[in-house]
């Protein structure tokens, strides 16, 4: 285990987090739907986010919501995702930092989960 102090272990966190994602039977067939043949360039900006976040290096672009708001997904997909993350993290990291990412990463489920609701009871969609 090490602490997350270089884009290197973004790396190394994003790219051992999507291998579980898409090996995963709840969350890959949704991913792979949503992403398609498009998994590079969606890992590299989730090195981005995280380089933003984790490391203070303002790499990422967008608004991460958006491209969420409209996924077949429910509490335990969240629930999954959030499991996954923090095994990830557990397993490879310890440290200021990887309390950080663990943190954040409940707080985006929570925050997505929130939201979508909230456009789901409209019927409506977030701004693109």
């Amino acid at each position: 285990m090490k602490k997350i102090e270089a884009i290197e272990d973004i790396k190394e966190l994003v790219y051992t987090f999507y291998d579980k994602v898409r090996k995963d039977e709840l969350l890959g067939p949704v991913f792979d739907e949503r992403i398609q043949d498009r998994w590079p360039a969606h890992l590299e900006k989730m090195v981005c986010f995280w380089q933003t976040v984790l490391l203070d290096d303002h790499t990422y672009q967008g608004a991460p919501f958006p491209p969420h708001a409209t996924l077949p997904v429910e509490k335990r997909h969240f629930d999954r995702w959030v499991l996954l993350f923090n095994e990830t993290i557990e397993d490879l990291f310890y440290g200021e930092r990887a309390d950080e990412a663990l943190w954040r990463a409940e707080k985006m489920s929570e925050m997505f989960q929130m939201k979508m609701a909230y456009y789901q009871e409209r019927g409506s969609h977030p701004l693109m």
